[in-house]
């Protein structure tokens, strides 16, 4: 089951009705970016108050940082919103991570609702209280754990979306699948991108995510697993960022789940077979990214800065099989690395 605070509705307007009647805000905020503001915002501008407040930021994982954490900051500010109100994250997943981490230090913690218009944000990062922000280069550095009063999952934004909006969501669909549920995988393996049944995977997802959060919600064991593929690549994400040609987050984690499946080999029990599934299915979806050989260094570099690292030690979430994870797996700096060569061998 979802968790108690997620709805997933086809009728956006109707339910945010329901949350703003309930909660008796002192003020509303609403945070876009300039892709909802145009394309999303119409879809619920007449349930909204008429004295709303809107908070613009430019889109994109480069903006997601303390910079514009502070340009949000100050138009609270200036309007002055109080502890009573409510911030409403209408976005995908930059907008849910830097909006509530905005909403949960502002004065000390204001209300904040989640709704995500992206297929990333809704079949992840719009689920499980996790909020932060990129710092010197660093992604998701700073942050904390916090829940949305309310996440509103409403499928019809998917319209709003590019193809390779959706191609970067299906890598958390993707994801979910390899580490919890291996029937689903052998499903959803078995359609191309085009076909793929979006409003399914986003209840799939949502049920094994939240099953996961509830049995862990600050991440001190079980809920590792949902970082399978992203060690590798939440370090390729943060490389490409300031280079011509940044990757979406969930092509990064495309080329982390595949260097991710052949750590899987050599540190779980992974099968060499497994790994090549994973691999031939991945690449037919994504494509392969050039990832220069000058480059493994420093990618490899930002993975000792990741979150789950302890006392210098890279751990890992790597796969026994397709459906079961295991997580605070130690790897090898030069392990990173040789599995990042396997990629560009591909």
């Amino acid at each position: 089951m979802p968790a108690d605070n997620v709805t997933i509705t086809k009728n956006i307007a109707g339910v945010l009705t329901k949350v703003l009647s309930r909660g008796s805000f002192s003020q509303v905020a609403i945070l876009v970016d300039e892709n909802t503001k145009e394309h999303c915002l119409p879809l619920m501008q007449e349930v909204l108050p008429s004295d709303y407040t809107l908070v613009e930021i430019k889109s994109g994982e480069v903006n997601k940082n303390l910079t514009t954490c502070t340009h949000i900051w100050q138009q609270l500010t200036e309007q002055h919103f109080d502890r009573k109100g409510l911030l409403i994250n209408l976005g995908g997943g930059v907008i849910g991570d830097m909006g509530g981490f905005c909403a949960a230090t502002y004065k000390r913690g204001v209300a904040f609702v989640n709704i995500p218009t992206t297929l990333l944000a809704q079949v992840d990062a719009s689920v499980g209280g996790k909020l932060g922000i990129d710092f010197n280069g660093f992604k998701n550095h700073i942050g904390l754990f916090q829940e949305p009063q309310q996440v509103l999952i409403d499928a019809h934004f998917l319209k709003t979306l590019p193809e390779q909006e959706l191609r970067s969501g299906f890598a958390e669909v993707i994801k979910h699948a390899l580490i919890q549920d291996g029937t689903y995988w052998n499903k959803l393996r078995g359609v191309a991108l085009a076909n793929q049944p979006w409003e399914e995977h986003i209840r799939h997802s949502v049920r094994v995510k939240s099953w996961v959060v509830d049995q862990d919600f600050r991440e001190g064991g079980l809920r590792k697993i949902l970082n399978f593929g992203h060690t590798i690549g939440h370090a390729v994400e943060s490389h490409f960022l300031e280079s011509e040609t940044p990757l979406l987050h969930g092509e990064a984690i495309a080329i982390g789940m595949i260097a991710e499946a052949q750590l899987s080999i050599k540190y779980a029990s992974l099968s060499s077979e497994e790994a090549e599934e994973i691999e031939d299915f991945i690449i037919a979806i994504f494509g392969k990214v050039d990832v220069p050989l000058e480059s493994l260094e420093a990618i490899t570099h930002l993975a000792k800065q990741d979150k789950k690292n302890q006392q210098g030690t890279i751990l890992c979430t790597l796969l026994d099989k397709i459906g079961k994870a295991c997580f605070d797996i130690p790897v090898t700096e030069s392990a990173i690395r040789e599995a990042l060569k396997y990629y560009r061998s591909l």
